[in-house]
Order: C-alpha cells, then structure tokens, then sequence
C-alpha cells in the first residue's frame, strides 16, 4: 500500500446529530472535488522521521476494496482476506470498515458494504463456531475465536451510523444477532452447555474458572490455541459488540428483548474483565490487563499483532489511550518484557506466535499507531511501513525485523485496509470511526483522536485527491 520512492526535504467532543454529520460529509465532498489541483500531483506527501518524506499514490489505499471484494448472485459481498481464497467473518469486516465513510459521496458503495454484512449474517447462519468460509458457504475452518462474532456486528454498527439505512435489517440479520447472543451467552457457561470441540489436539491449559462472567475461547484472533480460556482483549470487542446489538436490536426490529439480554451479557463479561482480567503486576508495581487468564490467578503475560489485542483497546473504543491501566499496560506490551516484542535492524514491533519468532507484523505497527496520543510515535510507525513494504506497495503479514525482504504472505489484505485507515486519519483529518455507541466501554473516559502529522489545509487537499483517486476507480 505505501510506495518505495523516498526523498529527503528541509523541511472527545460531542457527535453532532446523525442526519446533520451527513449533510455536513456531503457538502465538505463537494469542496474537496472542488478544490484546484496543484502542481506537485496527486501523490501524498507524508512525513517521516529523519526530516524526509513519502509519496503514496491514493489509488493503492483502495487496494483491497477492488481486489477482494467480490460481488455474488444472491446480492452479497464475498471478501477474501488478501492471498488466501477464504472470508473470515473477522477480516471481512475489518477490511470494510475503513471504506464505509465514503459511501456518502459515493452511493453506489452503499450496496458492496451492506452485501459484505448481509454474507456474514448468512455465514454466522451456516456455524456460529466456524471463523472462516469458503466462496460457497462451506466452512473453511471451525477454530472457535470470541471475537469472530463481534466484528460482523461492529461493521453493522458503523454502517447503520454512517447511512441509516434500513434495508440491512433483514430476517436473516436478526437470526444472526439472536444467534450471536445465543452462543455468547453458551460459551460463558461452557461446561454446561457447549458442545464445541475442536477435532485436533492443540497446547491449551483446560482447567479454568467457571464462573467468570467471561467468555470460553479456543482460539485467538491470530487463529492460534488460547494459552488460558478467557482471552482479554476478545472478550473486551464481545462487549462492545453486545452493546450495539443492544441498540441495533431496538431500532432495527423492534425486539426489547433481544436488546436486554445483550445488554445484560455485556455488563457481566465487562464485570469479569475488571475483576479477573486485571492483575497487580509486583515487578512494574503497577495495575495492567492480562492477554489471558484462567480465572484463578494465572495470567498470560504477552500480546499479539492481531487485533483485537492489549495495545489496540483504545482503537476498539473499550478504554481511552489516556486510561491508568491501558497505559500500564502499553508500557509492557511495546516493551522487551512481552515475549512477542522484538527489536531488530530494520523494525520493532509487535509481532506473534503465530509467525516465526523475530518477525515484526505491520498490522502491529498500524495498531500502535493508531492508539498513540504523539505524532512522533505515529510518524516512526509511517516511516517503519514505507521502509518495509513490498515493491508493489502491498503490506506484508510479517516481515523478518533484520531483514524485511524475507517476509510471510505477500498480500494481507486486512492490513492494507488498516494501513489506509491510517493515512486516513494521520494526513486527511478523516475522524476516527466510534466502535462503542456512546465511546469509550469504561465510564468518564474520552474519546482517543489518532494524531495529524500534517496542518489542516494540507489535510483538505490530500482528502481531495483521496476523493478523486476513488471515484476514478469506481468509474472504470
């Protein structure tokens, strides 16, 4: 997604009522169209550390929406996530949210997203246990991870608040959020009423606490075993999602009772987050959340790339960047003393068990950078993403930290669509999308703003020429 060509130079406020944010989108898409071109081009300039800076050619930040998305005869979106031939419900949603906020310029989007949301409700439909699936509905492969049912919820939320559109509110929506709370609710009382088994033997501790409030898991987002059964930071994006099903139960088909016991679900998983998912750290004499706990007393010390994770809480609306305990925890998580955090010549960053050991994700980096509250940190995670990516821009999985040229996956396309998210905010002033309806899961908490690196005229031209990049494509 970021280009090669480098060169140096010298060089939480209130939301507006919903229908005015709109006309307010539509008509700032009217200036920006309307704006003169300069000379310089239409490449984006973006600075990076050491006084340089970069081109991105805007087209590549779409990369993803015309190379994954596949429009299909039933009138919905197959996403494929990258180079794999699969859509997993959590990817799929992930790659669509950054582009959902261009839909009010550009309508004729309005029907590839609400088709990505309507083939996850008929996925979840298919197996509410499976996490990815194939062009054809069949089940790709059945790893049970919490968070798989949470991200096809959120990218409903963000859609429903961005175009009030009603036709997403379909039957087979309805059963999938009935169905989501169904199995949420099952898997806090696992021993008793799951029937879930995973068919291979994987490195999992099986004894656990079973009366947590939390949510069981079999595997994490990176599609690896859990260590411990009730992974944080998944358990923190289930009760974000269970409080927009809480809204989007009520508003969209009117079912009360639906969005009480989301509601009801989600205040006691939020209740055993806070009071097994914490720990007293006696090393650092500090409050942190813990990756993974069984419920009494042991703790899995660590994060990963992945999202959701410890470090991207803030992105996922749980806690503020500013929160005592999240930045306790960051501390520990971009530090030496998480197991996964490695340092090498060419980058440092999160990286996962899932991948060999000393490779650095971009998606970890795009994730720091969007929970930083300096623009520093986030021109040091730019410069990091333009000085690794591939040739033809594309952002890698994983890449070696002493030698980005050996890389895994040569397309990702989850983190090229995060990646876009990025620029998005950092050089087009675009605002960060709001997962939980009313901000931040813990109260008195505001809003984190990722940081601009560019002044606010130079935010209006690069949001035009994005504007432009885009309705080009769309117009081939």
């Amino acid at each position: 997604m970021l280009t090669k060509s480098l060169r140096y130079r010298c060089s939480r406020s209130n939301e507006p009522p919903q229908m005015r944010r709109v006309a307010w989108l539509v008509l700032v898409a009217g200036i920006l169209f309307s704006l003169p071109v300069r000379a310089t081009g239409q490449a984006l300039v973006v600075p990076l550390t050491g006084k340089r800076v970069h081109d991105v050619e805007p087209t590549q930040l779409f990369h993803t929406l015309f190379n994954d998305f596949f429009p299909e005869d039933d009138a919905t979106t197959y996403v494929q996530t990258g180079d794999i031939p699969a859509m997993w419900l959590r990817d799929s949603s992930a790659q669509t949210i950054p582009y959902v906020r261009f839909q009010t310029a550009f309508p004729i989007l309005r029907g590839r997203f609400a088709g990505v949301i309507a083939r996850n409700a008929r996925n979840i439909a298919t197996d509410a246990y499976a996490n990815a699936f194939q062009a054809d509905y069949h089940v790709w492969e059945r790893k049970w991870e919490v968070d798989s049912l949470a991200w096809p919820v959120i990218l409903t939320w963000v859609y429903w608040q961005v175009t009030h559109d009603r036709t997403i509110f379909t039957p087979e929506l309805h059963v999938a959020l009935r169905t989501i709370v169904a199995t949420y609710s099952c898997e806090t009382r696992h021993r008793r009423c799951s029937h879930y088994v995973y068919p291979y033997r994987v490195q999992t501790t099986d004894a656990y606490a079973g009366a947590t409030g939390m949510i069981w898991g079999a595997f994490r987002p990176s599609d690896d075993p859990v260590r411990f059964r009730f992974n944080i930071p998944q358990n923190a994006l289930a009760v974000v999602a269970l409080r927009e099903i809480d809204v989007l139960a009520r508003v969209g088909f009117g079912d009360a009772a639906l969005a009480d016991d989301a509601r009801t679900l989600g205040a006691g998983v939020a209740s055993g987050i806070q009071r097994f998912g914490r720990f007293y750290n006696a090393q650092r004499n500090v409050w942190m959340y813990a990756y993974e706990t069984d419920g009494y007393g042991r703790y899995n010390l660590m994060d990963d790339a992945n999202l959701p994770s410890l470090t991207t809480l803030p992105y996922l609306d749980w806690c503020s960047a500013f929160d005592p305990t999240y930045l306790q925890t960051r501390a520990f998580t971009l530090s030496r003393d998480n197991p996964f955090y490695y340092r090498g010549r060419y980058a440092e960053g999160l990286g996962s068990p899932h991948t060999p050991s000393n490779y650095v994700w971009p998606l970890g980096i795009i994730g720091r950078a969007l929970t930083a509250t300096s623009s520093r940190e986030v021109a040091e995670a730019i410069t990091t993403l333009a000085e690794t990516d591939g040739e033809t821009g594309m952002i890698h999985e994983s890449f070696y930290d002493d030698g980005y040229w050996r890389f895994t996956r040569a397309e990702f396309g989850w983190a090229n669509a995060l990646g876009a998210e990025l620029i998005f905010r950092t050089l087009a002033g675009f605002s960060s999308t709001q997962f939980s309806p009313a901000g931040p899961v813990l109260p008195f908490q505001r809003r984190t703003q990722t940081p601009r690196l560019v002044p606010p005229f130079t935010q209006l031209e690069n949001a035009r020429k994005i504007y432009a990049a885009l309705g080009k494509l769309l117009s081939h």
